[in-house]
């Protein structure tokens, strides 16, 4: 890897970092934990036909179950969430949004659209640095050895 390369990789993950920071504050001036408001983002965006159960949510923000468990029960207790058991398969927990939780979410995800806005350009480029494929030059690319790769020959 070139020097160019690790520097655009420091970058891009500076640049991760400070996003995630930041939305971290913004998250606790609305008054939620970094992880209750990524939980109630995991619980909303949430992918087209996907439950929102105990185990896709623990997927989504990759935690083990048990603490999956624990950060929904601290949810609820703020009014955020509740629990429902699934209609055909009663052992299963799905959790939904209350509206004190749909409000909460959208004050702070309005804040990080707005935020993406004026600060993605520069992570949009540092992901960008990374998958730019510069070719190494060709060797020997002269007119003999470029005509020959082509089927042609030098004419005199």
């Amino acid at each position: 890897m070139t020097t160019d390369k690790y520097r655009a990789l420091a970058e891009l993950r500076y640049r991760i970092r400070r996003f995630l920071r930041d939305g971290d504050v913004v998250a606790r001036s609305a008054g939620l934990e970094p992880q209750q408001y990524l939980m109630l983002l995991a619980i909303r965006g949430l992918p087209q036909g996907s439950e929102a159960t105990i185990r896709m949510l623990a997927d989504r923000v990759v935690l083990k179950h048990h603490s999956t468990v624990e950060l929904i029960d601290r949810l609820e207790k703020h009014g955020y969430v509740c629990r429902s058991r699934g209609c055909d398969d009663r052992r299963l927990v799905m959790v939904s949004l209350l509206p004190r939780g749909e409000r909460v979410l959208e004050g702070v995800a309005k804040h990080r659209v707005i935020e993406l806005r004026s600060n993605g350009r520069q992570l949009v480029n540092a992901i960008n640095q990374l998958l730019e494929h510069k070719r190494p030059p060709r060797r020997g690319n002269d007119e003999r050895n470029s005509s020959v790769g082509r089927g042609r020959e030098k004419r005199g």
